[in-house]
């Protein structure tokens, strides 16, 4: 069974999600709307990875300054002058948390990866085996991100 992208309700339910783990952590309100994913080449994009009933991906992709500000938020603290070590554990882990978010109303029998972040141009990734994604632009008071959706076909794990 594919992934479900949020088309229609579903981006409902992902807006929820979105907005619960950023209202939650990061004490941010974040809604649906903005300007299409920049192309540059320091674009921040954390991944996890689904498998069981649904396989596919959650990427949350963002710019140093914003995943900066993330990060200082996360830890009550003023925000690093630069990417580190530790801003990237935070992408990761503000992804994980939003796809953990995910299977309760979207991809029940799903298991999720271990977070990875990199740097560089989204367009350079690519989830083996996807046939369709669904990217939806989100801002927050402190500036924009985005979350795609990659859904990667039928899982052979029986659920």
């Amino acid at each position: 069974m594919g992934m479900p992208t949020p088309a229609g309700g579903e981006t409902g339910e992902l807006a929820q999600a979105v907005g619960r783990v950023f209202e939650t952590t990061l004490g941010l309100q974040a809604g649906i709307g903005g300007e299409d994913l920049p192309a540059c080449p320091d674009l921040m994009t954390a991944a996890v990875y689904l498998s069981g009933k649904h396989r596919g991906a959650v990427l949350i992709h963002c710019l140093p300054p914003q995943a900066c500000a993330f990060a200082g938020r996360f830890l009550s603290s003023a925000p690093p002058h630069s990417v580190d070590d530790e801003v990237f554990d935070i992408l990761g882990e503000l992804t994980n948390m939003v796809a953990g978010n995910l299977p309760c109303a979207l991809l029940p029998g799903t298991v999720l990866s271990v977070p990875s972040v990199f740097e560089g141009p989204a367009a350079k990734l690519r989830v083996c085996g996807s046939h369709g994604a669904d990217r939806t632009a989100f801002r927050t008071p402190s500036g924009p991100f985005w979350v795609t959706m990659v859904a990667t076909g039928e899982s052979t794990r029986k659920a």
